[in-house]
Formats: C-alpha cells, sequence, structure tokens
C-alpha cells in the first residue's frame, strides 16, 4: 500500500470517528476515547472544559461551522476544528 493511500485511509477512518461527524445521535452520551491535536494550547483548553480520555461527552445539536455538546455540566458550542480532535 503506497503512502497516499495509507494516509488516506487513515483519514476516512478518523473522520468516521470524529466528534463531528453528522451520524452522531443528538442526546446519545459518547466517552471520549482521545484528544488528537499537535496544538497545546487546544489541548489545554479543551482539558480546562473537562474534556479529556475517559469522560463522557454528549451531542445536543449538528450546526453548519460545528456542533454543540455538554461536557460535565457545561454546554458548549465548538467549531469544526475544535470538534474534529476529540475522538469518541
Amino acid at each position: 500500500m503506497s503512502l497516499l493511500n495509507a494516509q488516506e485511509k487513515k483519514y476516512q477512518l478518523r473522520r468516521e470517528i470524529d466528534l463531528q461527524a453528522d451520524y452522531y445521535s443528538i442526546g446519545k452520551e459518547y466517552m471520549v476515547k482521545s484528544i488528537e491535536t499537535d496544538d497545546e494550547e487546544l489541548d489545554a483548553f479543551l482539558f480546562s472544559l473537562g474534556c479529556y480520555s475517559g469522560e463522557p461527552i454528549t451531542v445536543n445539536s449538528h450546526l453548519k461551522g460545528g456542533c454543540v455538546v455538554t461536557i460535565k455540566n457545561g454546554r458548549y458550542t465548538l467549531d469544526k476544528n475544535l470538534a474534529s480532535a476529540i475522538l469518541v
């Protein structure tokens, strides 16, 4: 398998499991498996919200530019970049 094919498959798999995907049911609780980002500030921001591996997260709605989620007792609007860093 070429490197390009491997990268495409990795991207497709990641696209299937990131939080931004529209097929996640609204109102259903999911467990955060990991936070996938190279940006330390983004990682620290999500951690400050209580979003880290093993924590529950609920998708409240899907928006054109992201989604609304509940983490712990807070409700947050996440843009596509932020939501795609959260793997459930």
